[in-house]
């Protein structure tokens, strides 16, 4: 019984972890990195052909983003997510695959007139279309059993609609293992969603440590310092710009602002228009309606019950096209603009730091983590131009964030979650979080907790039945930056080399097979060798 850490480990995004037991394999998420590589990441140890199971935490691409890369490679094994997050998925990997269809279009165009090679998207609509009718959904609380040595139960994590800490009970040759993968952990007491499940009881644990370091203070009356912001900014005659994720942060925003407009908290100005900018908000915003019940918490159902919507409130609009994008930047009187992406790396948001990024009326309000490489960060940390589309753009704008308000849990919270369990696990694997923090809150844990924690490299294994690690993973720093928006076009050979290691897969799969079947298939392959031979 086999863990592997491929990806998110002594880093933030692109989580993924493999898990072997007998003839078994599955992947607990398959996430897109944002933001530059800090250590070389090992890809996965066998062809995707060969996972039979992916098992979804939550919907952020960081989490989900690779999903169609593994089905356009050969994955047709089933994944497994809760409800709500198999509905963000469809629209957030279609939206993923949009964005990579744009900007590899784009490229091309002025690549052609460069001489320069094309390149192709990382994967397409249809590689996503393909991807989810692989999904099946799975309710909180309900113990599922996978095989005859594999049970799964999903409880809410409180970070994100429908997202979860997954419990495994894993068999192998007699033998049961727990795993915990906490996924992202929520801070607790945050609008619309529920407070993260505690869990009781795990041999391993997986977990997150985004925050790991530092605590995000005293509760925070967000909408006051909010429409605070929105008050200085329209006295100057400038827009307040929002980055935020198009899934649950901008739902929370939308939390905050309806409160302003019904408390009246900015007087002067109490009649102003906050913009979505996002399709994918949009739609995201309908799923929140549709999962009510199951994930939305009392404040926000007490609200239902009265009959207000908490997410909308007069003078909201909506930009759907690209054109009713574009008409936004020539609004005359200042506005709210919230747009994606959260980490402005992608999306319509970049359009809108074109336009109001140069204007010193302006703010650019920051309400998540900013991983460093990314543009977002950038301007957090005070950069002076970025680049944009070709073109060189000046930072006038008041640039600030609201500290605190944020979809993970604290070092506080953190520690709580790890300590709910009434017996110490074997040990506990950090991840997810900037390399120095992996390591100091695995430290935290064995000063605070007592426990075996520690910080796993890329590549390092583990065997679950005796706890000791089996192969020692890359420490390799990235030398330069990558990109993930659109690959080389020789990348289309790696495409077809997975499909060939694919059909080793199904070769296999077949013995024991009628020998007139298996000649058939031979026949198959061979006048297909000959087809391309040549």
């Amino acid at each position: 019984m086999l863990l592997n850490f491929l990806r998110a480990d002594h880093e933030v995004t692109g989580s993924c972890h493999y898990v072997q037991y007998g003839s078994k394999r599955f992947l607990v998420d398959c996430g897109m990195k944002q933001g530059p590589d800090l250590y070389v990441n090992q890809e996965i140890p066998v062809n995707p052909s060969a996972i039979d199971y992916v098992f979804v935490t939550h919907a952020h691409i960081d989490h989900s983003g690779l999903l169609p890369l593994l089905y356009s490679h050969g994955f047709r094994g089933t994944i497994y997510a809760q409800k709500a997050t198999c509905e963000l998925c469809d629209i957030m990997l279609k939206d993923s695959a949009h964005i990579q269809e744009f900007e590899a279009e784009w490229r091309n165009r002025k690549n052609k007139r460069a001489g320069k090679d094309i390149v192709e998207p990382m994967y397409t609509q249809e590689d996503v279309a393909g991807c989810m009718e692989l999904f099946v959904p799975v309710e909180y609380s309900e113990m599922v059993e996978i095989d005859e040595n594999l049970k799964v139960k999903f409880s809410d994590a409180g970070h994100l609609l429908g997202s979860a800490s997954i419990e495994f009970w894993v068999k192998e040759d007699g033998k049961e293992v727990k795993l915990v993968f906490s996924g992202d952990i929520g801070h607790e007491h945050r609008p619309l969603i529920k407070d993260p499940v505690y869990l009781k009881e795990a041999d391993y644990v997986i977990m997150e440590s985004t925050y790991g370091d530092r605590n995000h203070g005293p509760e925070v009356d967000y909408a006051q310092k909010l429409s605070a912001v929105i008050a200085e900014t329209f006295a100057r005659g400038g827009n307040v710009v929002i980055p935020a994720f198009s899934v649950g942060r901008t739902q929370e925003m939308l939390y905050h602002l309806r409160k302003i407009k019904t408390e009246n908290l900015v007087p002067q100005f109490k009649d102003f228009e906050v913009y979505i900018d996002s399709p994918l908000a949009v739609e995201a915003t309908h799923i929140f309606h549709e999962n009510i019940e199951e994930c939305f918490d009392e404040e926000a159902m007490e609200l239902i019950k009265q009959g207000i919507n908490p997410i909308s409130f007069p003078g909201l609009k909506v930009a759907v096209s690209p054109d009713e994008s574009k008409m936004i930047n020539f609004i005359d009187h200042p506005i709210v603009i919230i747009s994606a992406s959260g980490m402005c790396e992608a999306g319509r948001i970049r359009h809108h730091l074109k336009h109001n990024l140069w204007r010193p009326e302006c703010t650019i309000l920051f309400v998540g983590y900013q991983v460093p490489g990314t543009i977002g960060n950038a301007l957090l940390n005070g950069v002076r131009e970025v680049k944009l589309f070709g073109e060189n753009i000046n930072v006038q704008a008041h640039i600030t964030n609201l500290p605190g308000i944020s979809g993970h849990a604290d070092m506080d919270h953190l520690t709580e979650w790890a300590a709910a369990f009434e017996k110490k696990p074997k040990k506990v694997f950090i991840v997810h979080g900037d390399d120095k923090v992996c390591d100091s809150f695995a430290q935290h844990l064995h000063d605070e907790l007592g426990y075996d924690a520690v910080a796993p490299y890329s590549g390092d294994a583990y065997d679950l039945i005796t706890g000791e690690m089996v192969q020692e993973g890359s420490r390799e720093i990235v030398k330069k930056k990558t990109t993930v928006a659109g690959r080389a076009v020789s990348n289309v050979f790696a495409r077809l080399l997975a499909a060939g290691q694919r059909l080793i897969t199904v070769i296999n799969k077949n013995e024991g097979r009628p020998n007139k079947e298996l000649a058939k298939f031979a026949d198959q392959i061979n006048s297909l060798c000959d087809k391309w031979e040549d």
